[in-house]
């Protein structure tokens, strides 16, 4: 459970890091099916529907960015997806209630790790309301060498930056004056997990060390959350979607709505999946191999 103190840090400045969070056996666990992922995807050639793949991945040099919707690849996943003292935390945050709404594993393999430039979650999937965090589970620990998640904090405050280049959604910062001054790493211990509001401005550098860092990313929001974008469900298909991602509680179809800041993720240049093939047409990244915030 979170104490006091670390209710008004996520308030006020927008994340936590929570230490030991998970046990050794869970984390052997994790450890050991997600190197068989990494096995796995040394017979691929091209990134698919579950594997994201980065430049130059070969057989013998593995380079996979990403797993997409982990919990549906194995039930160690999504055990961790429900994991209780996790749920207790993130409820005491935006509860009552809670709803998953993604979920993803990130990879930074030693020495190649691609990195993450400066963006909002919220920018990706804005909702009537920003009861909405990400908990992310340190799989390794998670250094500044390694490409740790890099912070601004106080940043969910404030306005939501400009997503945009050359009419389309990129989904990173492309504002020119933006400098990303007053960010801070978090490192955390392998079994750890950090916390970030929906709208923190967030990043990471590419990994320059010869350890891993993988991080399992699950997307929590508040029951009376809808999305403000979901253009390929009808209203059937949408209430069924946002049910079946219930974790506590019971569904409603009385979304609260907040005034808050929003800039929908559109228009989308066709072709581009995940946040790193859309970050690569970025011309001004801010991270490169040897930032380090």
């Amino acid at each position: 459970m979170l104490s006091k103190e670390n209710i008004s840090q996520y308030h006020t400045e927008g994340y936590l890091a929570i230490e030991g969070v998970l046990s050794k056996k869970e984390l052997d666990e994790l450890r050991k099916v997600t190197d068989a992922f990494v096995e796995k995807s040394r017979s691929l050639t091209e990134s698919d529907s579950i594997y994201d793949l980065g430049p130059s991945h070969s057989a013998d040099s593995p380079r996979l960015r990403r797993i997409t919707n982990p919990i549906a690849q194995h039930p160690v996943y999504d055990a961790m997806l429900h994991h209780k003292e996790i749920l207790d935390c993130i409820e005491q945050l935006i509860g009552p209630g809670l709803r998953q709404n993604g979920d993803k594993l990130n990879f930074k393999l030693p020495e190649q790790g691609s990195p993450v430039q400066w963006h909002q979650d919220w920018a990706f999937y804005p909702h009537t309301n920003d009861n909405l965090l990400a908990v992310g589970i340190a799989i390794d620990d998670m250094t500044l060498d390694n490409g740790c998640l890099m912070f601004i904090p106080g940043s969910h405050k404030g306005r939501i930056y400009d997503h945009q280049q050359n009419g389309y959604f990129v989904g990173a910062v492309t504002e020119p004056d933006f400098t990303a001054e007053g960010a801070v790493p978090v490192q955390i211990k392998a079994g750890g997990i950090s916390i970030h509001h929906v709208r923190l401005l967030h990043g990471s550098a590419a990994n320059t060390s010869k350890m891993s860092r993988r991080l399992l990313l699950f997307q929590y929001c508040a029951l009376d959350a809808w999305p403000l974008v979901h253009a390929t469900k009808t209203s059937d298909d949408l209430w069924e979607s946002l049910k079946k991602g219930i974790l506590r509680g019971v569904q409603t179809n009385q979304p609260r709505v907040s005034d808050v800041p929003v800039r929908l993720p559109l228009p989308r240049e066709l072709g581009l999946g995940s946040i790193y093939q859309r970050q690569s047409e970025l011309e001004r990244p801010l991270f490169d191999a040897t930032f380090k915030g």
